[in-house]
Parts: structure tokens; C-alpha cells; sequence
């Protein structure tokens, strides 16, 4: 199969929902199926699921299953014949009256926004394209906003509110319900929307832990407040999305390449994979090619070191899904060779309590570097060895064994991973040769490559690894 260090996460959708073109994708190098939430009933959603699951078993890989929750994203109701043109010096009433919205009243979903919102606040529609601004209010159930730039406003729309802080709980309704079918369907990874703080994040893994599921959260970063407490998300996360779309819209835009950069840094320091999201080849909705700014965007990305760059609306309804996929593989394989990506050599923490874990792939990264390794082999349960090796971006192939079968689609997010089920316990020198065997087999490796083997001993503990050994393929 195809494989670059860089994955690829592909939102699924309309476009590309059959299992023909779900299969055109995985063959074009799709690593992580990405479905939304907010698109789509369970029942359609379920057929997604089975579908790739039997390709998965189908074709041997492991694509991943990352559920993206929709969160307290706020919208507009209906509009008279689908959308309405306002203007500049326009006032506009929004209510929370549910009615059919036209030139100067429209409903918007948000039960609390009249109690929210204050004079002056801005309130950005459709991705900020129109901009109004809270000028009075009843107090019960209507804002009076003035156009600042109008256009077409359309049905469902949605809304934000860069300078309002919205009461609503990071978890709705309807995520609940959606939580409960991303747990009883097995997810392997599920996208918190607007988090607003790490304790966002421990309340959802609050209910996970409950439920007794290996599933790992993804914070999507996509409002000011996170930005705040943005350390404590990254260490309460098992992951991150920068999300540039809504991100873009509740701060200034020219700030965001440099937060992009910042989060993505502090994530590969605390070994916490790192999505980058949004309109990457947005023009490839309609085109069969990408810009070259668009190619600029995801190469840039890829040299930042990021785990993953993610498709959106270009496969989940654009015209060529696969095609998408393959555009986004061709820039990452040509830029991965970059020197800028390697070797990153994260220091242990003397302080951690995993510090000998952590000590130990140091040196076997830094041993790497020394010997032209051309593999780091690690066998883990619960995917830690995995996740610092991955951090420290070793220029060698990063190939994982495990008997979690859970653990070998979750790691398809995960830079640099490679991952094979082995269930064998015997001892160390029955498990190095079958590992090589295996290696060699793929065609990883080949005879006079040097490799490197970071393991646990005694390996009957299962513990933490503890011990580096060198070897050369015979």
C-alpha cells in the first residue's frame, strides 16, 4: 500500500460514500476516514462505517475512523426562497422566534443569544462573508443589528460571535446522541467542536471512560478562548485539530499561519498528534488540479512536521474524491524527503514519571541519526512507545506491533506509523527475528539495513519500554 509519514484524513460524505469510490481513496493514500456529525442521519452514517471497515478487511490496512462531533455551532434558520440580498446600512432583527427569515427579520438557533449578546458585539454570518453588529435589544427574545457588509444571506448559515462569550455547554443535544453512536459503533478517534478549555475536553473524556472505550478525543481549536488555555487542551487531548475555517473567523485572519505553527510545535513537544484543517485544496471542490498556493499550504504543513492534512468539503462532495486524495499524496511524498521535517529530539522530562521510557527512545532516535537506521521497531499495547517515537519525527520508518487491534487503526493518525498485529509473547529473541521476518517481507527493509529495536524487559510484564538493541537485516 501507499504510505507517506504525512497522512491524509478525507471527509466523507455525498461524493464519496460507495464503497467503489471509498476504495479509489484508501488506494490513493487516504489514512483516516473523517465523517461529520453534522451531515447525514446514523443510518447513513452506519453504511459509511461498515463500508470501510469491510474494505479494511478486505485490503489489509488499517484506516482510521475519526467522528467529528458538531458542537454549539450556531445558525440561521430557513430564508424566504432559500436566501435574501441585504445591504450595507441595513438593520436586520435576529430572533429566537422560529420564522421564515427575509430582509428584516431572521431566526437564529440559539435559545440563549438575546441574554449573550451585547451592543456593539459583532456577529459574523457564513464564514464571515456578512457582518453585523448588535445595536439594541429587547432582553427577551430580539437583537437589532445593523449591516456592516452584506450579500446573499442563505438558509442555515452559520453564525459567529468572535467578541461574545456563548453559554452554551460544549457537549449538545445532539452530540450526546451522537456520542453514544460513535461508542457503540467502536470509533477510534472523536472531534470535539469549539472547545473552549481543557475541562471541555475532561468532560467528554469523563463519559468515554465510563463507557469503558479506548476511544481518544480530537480538540478542535476554532475559538479565542481556547487560544487562552491552549496548553492545558493539548495535555488534557489525545490529539488536535487546528481548525482554520471557524478559527479564521473568531480572530483575525492574518494571525492565524503563526497560531497554526505554535499549536502544531507545542503538540509535537507533548507527543500529541496534530491535524491541519480547512479549505487545504478547496479548489479542487470543482478542479482537477490545486492551486499552487493550495500546494504551498499542505507542502508547508507537511515541512512543519504536522501528523495529518485534512480534506473537507473537497471529497466529501467535490467531483473527483480519489483524484483529491492522490493530489494531496503526490505534494506530501514529494515533500516529506524534507531535512526540516527530522529529527526534532525532544528532551525527557527528568521530572515525568515515564522518564526511563522516555530516556530510551531519545537514545534510540538519537542512535538513528548515528547509524543510518532505516527502521525504529517498537511493540506496544497501549500505544505510548509509539506516540514519543512518532514526536522526536526520526528519519527512519516507525513500524509498530501490537495485539490491539483498536490501537493499529487509531495509530493510522499518527506521523510516521506503520502498524502490524503480533500477538506472540514468547521471548525477546523469538520476537525480534519474527519482527524482522515480517519487515523484510513488506519490503521495508533489506538485507545489511541497520534497524533498531526499543522494547520492554522482562517481556512477560508488558511494561514500558526500557531497552534499545541494534541489529543489522540478514
Amino acid at each position: 500500500m501507499k504510505f507517506n509519514r504525512t497522512k491524509i484524513v478525507a471527509t466523507i460524505g455525498p461524493a464519496s460514500q460507495s464503497a467503489e469510490v471509498l476504495e479509489n481513496m484508501i488506494d490513493a493514500g487516504m489514512n483516516v476516514c473523517r465523517i461529520n456529525a453534522s451531515h447525514g442521519s446514523h443510518e447513513q452514517q452506519q453504511l459509511i462505517i461498515d463500508t470501510l471497515r469491510n474494505l479494511n478487511a478486505k485490503k489489509n490496512v488499517h484506516t482510521a475512523l475519526l467522528y467529528d462531533l458538531q458542537g454549539p455551532k450556531l445558525r440561521i434558520g430557513d430564508m424566504r426562497d432559500g436566501g435574501v440580498i441585504i445591504k450595507e446600512g441595513d438593520e436586520i432583527i435576529l430572533t429566537t422566534n422560529d420564522c421564515i427569515g427575509d430582509e428584516k427579520r431572521v431566526f437564529i438557533k440559539y435559545a440563549s443569544f438575546v441574554k449573550d449578546v451585547k451592543k456593539h458585539d459583532t456577529i459574523l454570518v457564513d464564514d464571515g462573508k456578512i457582518e453585523l453588529e448588535a445595536i439594541q435589544s429587547n432582553g427577551i427574545d430580539e437583537v437589532v443589528t445593523k449591516v456592516k457588509f452584506g450579500g446573499m444571506l442563505s438558509s442555515r448559515k452559520g453564525v459567529n460571535l468572535p467578541n461574545t462569550r456563548i453559554t452554551l455547554p460544549s457537549l449538545t443535544e445532539k452530540d450526546k446522541a451522537d456520542l453514544e453512536f460513535a461508542l457503540a459503533n467502536n470509533i477510534d478517534w472523536i472531534g470535539l467542536s469549539f472547545v473552549r478549555s481543557a475541562k471541555d475536553i475532561e468532560a467528554l473524556k469523563s463519559i468515554i471512560k465510563y463507557k469503558n472505550s479506548p476511544m481518544r478525543v480530537v480538540a478542535k481549536i476554532e475559538k479565542p478562548e481556547a487560544l487562552k488555555d491552549l496548553d492545558n487542551i493539548i495535555s488534557s487531548a489525545d490529539g488536535v485539530m487546528v481548525a482554520r475555517g471557524d478559527l479564521g473567523v473568531e480572530i483575525p485572519m492574518e494571525q492565524v499561519p503563526l497560531i497554526q505553527k505554535t499549536i502544531l510545535n507545542k503538540c509535537i513537544a507533548k507527543s500529541k498528534p496534530v491535524i491541519i484543517a480547512t479549505q487545504m485544496m478547496e479548489s479542487m471542490i470543482t478542479s482537477q488540479r490545486p492551486t499552487r498556493a493550495e500546494v504551498n499550504d499542505v507542502a508547508n504543513s507537511v515541512m512543519d512536521g504536522a501528523d495529518a492534512v485534512m480534506l473537507s468539503a473537497e471529497t466529501s462532495v467535490g467531483k473527483d474524491p480519489a483524484n483529491v486524495v492522490q493530489s494531496m499524496w503526490k505534494i506530501v511524498h514529494a515533500v516529506q524527503n524534507s531535512a526540516s521535517i527530522y529529527n526534532r529530539m525532544q528532551l525527557p522530562d527528568k521530572h515525568s514519571s515515564a522518564f526511563v521510557t522516555e530516556s530510551t527512545i531519545y537514545n534510540a532516535c538519537q542512535m538513528v541519526k548515528q547509524t543510518d537506521a532505516k527502521a525504529i521497531i517498537t511493540m506496544t499495547h497501549s500505544g505510548y512507545s509509539a506516540l514519543k517515537i512518532a514526536s522526536q519525527r526520526p528519519e527512519a520508518d516507525i513500524i509498530v506491533f501490537t495485539d490491539n487491534k483498536t490501537l493499529l487503526t487509531q495509530l493510522n493518525l499518527v506521523w510516521g506509523v506503520r502498524g502490524f498485529f503480533y500477538d506472540k509473547y514468547e521471548n525477546t529473541d523469538v520476537n525480534i527475528n519474527d519482527v524482522k521476518d515480517i519487515i523484510k517481507k513488506e519490503g521495508i527493509v533489506k538485507p545489511g539495513d541497520c534497524i533498531i529495536h526499543v522494547f520492554s524487559t522482562p517481556l512477560h510484564e508488558r511494561g514500558r519500554s526500557n531497552t534499545v538493541k541494534l541489529n543489522v537485516i540478514d
